[in-house]
């Protein structure tokens, strides 16, 4: 696999901080990421001052009517940077989904290229009071008049409709998703900082959960949470004086959809043609393929997501995912069984937008996991948002 790549495993992670995963934090949001940036920085040997590049994605994921507030409900990069006493020598921004791919691609290029030398990458989420997804419009035009008066409107019903053509195609029943959500919340109870910590779920709990919208149960959803994740970054040449163990940036690719459709509306093809490019993008990329992943750490903030990253990314057939899931192909405490989910997910931390499966990489990849390490931890991958407009990064324990 040749790839023009050339910041391969040029740039790693040396530090990181996480904060407690709750419902509703009982300090803003922003004084949260100051407290764990400042965290994340000590952890990686450095000073504040030695911190000169931001990058971050500030995307509120409600589709309420909720204030957008820097600082309250969301954490930029310059909001941080000013509030740590920083003037920068880069900040940026992620625009669009997958938050966490896009920001990793933003601080690799700038060490890569020397805008910075040093950049702390952060994710912050707020939990707003009220509903998450209530729909606040009186009037519907342009092209949401066609949907939003049929009642199609917000994430619930976009994947809705998509996991229906899902079982539909492929003769799955719901109730096997029951293994995903059990998975994931085994393993998110096993984390200090989960929401869910010491609270596994059992499957019937799921099956009695009740239906969102159909063929979505309320436990197919993440939890919105309050919570902030930070890591810094630098070169790999400048890793090698520093504390822990670096974990290298292989590779990272995205994908956005080509073809027009309606708000929401998510066509199981769209999501296969334009998943597997990003992810022949991501291999290529990286230099490995999908037999030489260890820990695939795949998306769900909505438990379907689990089913299209397995087969996009070619770890099973297409329309097999949950065949594969219901046979324990997915349960990390089998030799066996594919690690998907050993960092919780967001299903089995919260909403927290990619940042477990970035988390776990980065953890059992530098050896930094305690009594959650696993023995064969050498390539890892984490994903972010659906395969058709998410993305995707490869990490590496060596820089070789």
């Amino acid at each position: 696999m040749n790839s023009s790549f050339s910041a391969r495993n040029q740039v790693a992670i040396v530090g990181y901080a996480q904060s407690d995963i709750v419902k509703h934090a009982g300090i803003p949001l922003g004084a949260i990421a100051l407290g764990i940036a400042t965290r994340a920085i000590t952890d990686a040997g450095l000073t504040v001052d030695q911190i000169d590049g931001f990058t971050s994605s500030a995307l509120f994921p409600s589709a309420g009517d909720h204030a957008v507030v820097d600082g309250v409900s969301t954490v930029s990069s310059t909001w941080l940077a000013q509030r740590l006493g920083i003037n920068p020598r880069y900040a940026s921004g992620f625009q669009g989904y997958g938050q966490m791919p896009g920001s990793i691609a933003l601080a690799v290029n700038a060490i890569a290229s020397g805008a910075a030398d040093y950049v702390l990458v952060h994710r912050a989420l707020h939990n707003p009071t009220g509903s998450y997804h209530g729909n606040p419009m009186q009037q519907a035009s342009g092209p949401m008049q066609w949907t939003v008066p049929q009642g199609f409107f917000g994430p619930l019903a976009m994947i809705g409709l998509t996991y229906n053509e899902y079982l539909q195609r492929f003769g799955a029943s719901p109730d096997s998703m029951a293994n995903v959500l059990v998975e994931a919340r085994k393993n998110g109870a096993r984390i200090p900082w989960s929401y869910w910590h010491d609270r596994p779920l059992a499957t019937q709990e799921y099956l009695d959960s009740p239906t969102l919208v159909d063929p979505i149960r309320r436990l197919d959803c993440d939890i919105p949470v309050d919570g902030c994740t930070a890591f810094v970054l630098t070169s790999a040449e400048r890793a090698k004086d520093l504390p822990h163990p670096p974990v290298f940036i292989s590779g990272f690719a995205g994908g956005s959809p080509t073809r027009n459709r309606l708000p929401l509306h998510w066509p199981l093809d769209d999501v296969y043609d334009i998943g597997r490019e990003t992810a022949l993008r991501l291999w290529n990329a990286a230099g490995v393929g999908p037999g030489e992943v260890d820990l695939p750490q795949l998306y769900d903030g909505f438990s379907p997501f689990v089913y299209f990253w397995l087969e996009v990314l070619g770890l099973c057939p297409v329309g097999e995912a949950h065949r594969f899931v219901q046979g324990g192909g997915i349960d990390s405490d089998l030799p066996s069984g594919l690690p998907v989910l050993s960092g919780g997910g967001a299903l089995g931390n919260g909403r927290m937008h990619g940042v477990p499966q970035m988390l776990e990489c980065y953890l059992q990849l530098s050896r930094r996991a305690g009594d959650r390490q696993r023995a064969r931890a050498s390539i890892g991958l984490a994903c972010h948002a659906s395969p058709h407009l998410g993305g995707a990064v490869v990490y590496s324990a060596s820089a070789s």
